[in-house]
């Protein structure tokens, strides 16, 4: 693989997405997952165990929650992230433990700061729409780079694109780099992103775009 997407969602979103047991989803942005641009799961007997993760623990309920189950002890999601990515992630040393793997995207994410980023950039969750152009050239000014944003398409009788996932991308070395691939790159787009029936897409530039407050 040539580059690492690390994924971040909005909660309210999700919950939006798909039956599930959502409760007062957190109003931040959380971590979907750190993936590779290639493989799925690369070594099927290299098995998930919480325990290697425990020192992460109180970071990983707060930052990567399971948004779509609110019990507090389910792992069910961070299993499903190492088995299929973190499981390829791995041939890369400073990544090759779920020790460092999870702990690895936790301080991308908090380096990232994404959160507070879009709250400088005037940015927040809101009842009125925006330009999908100006969280675009928001981001792109303060990051340097142009990071990967997906949408909830308008349903039926709506207008607004809702916005789902934003994804930063970087190299192996973990420098950020844009995500759109280069020449003679494929740019696979991870089946990962089916929640229910609805699914993300890349936004539309000319869509109004929803961010939104609470779950409807």
């Amino acid at each position: 693989w040539k580059k690492l997407y690390l994924a971040h969602h909005w909660p309210v979103t999700v919950c939006k997405m798909s039956t599930n047991d959502c409760q007062d989803p957190p109003e931040y942005w959380t971590i979907h997952g750190l993936w590779p641009d290639k493989g799925e799961e690369c070594n099927r007997s290299w098995h998930f165990n919480v325990t290697e993760i425990k020192d992460l623990m109180s970071d990983m309920r707060h930052y990567w929650p399971d948004v779509l189950h609110s019990s507090q002890n389910r792992t069910q999601f961070w299993k499903h992230e190492w088995e299929k990515h973190g499981t390829c992630a791995a041939t890369l040393e400073v990544l090759n433990s779920q020790k460092k793997y999870f702990g690895k995207a936790l301080e991308l994410y908090q380096h990232i700061d994404l959160n507070s980023c879009l709250l400088k950039a005037g940015i927040k969750p809101s009842s009125s729409y925006y330009q999908m152009t100006a969280i675009k050239e928001a981001l792109t000014r303060f990051y340097g780079v142009t990071p990967k944003i997906q949408c909830l398409p308008p349903e039926q009788g709506e207008k607004a694109q809702t916005l789902g996932q934003i994804e930063f991308c970087f190299t192996k070395q973990f420098q950020l780099r844009n995500c759109t691939a280069s020449k003679g790159e494929a740019d696979p787009v991870p089946a990962d992103l089916k929640f229910g029936t609805e699914e993300l897409s890349i936004c539309s530039d000319t869509l109004p775009t929803y961010y939104p407050s609470q779950v409807q």
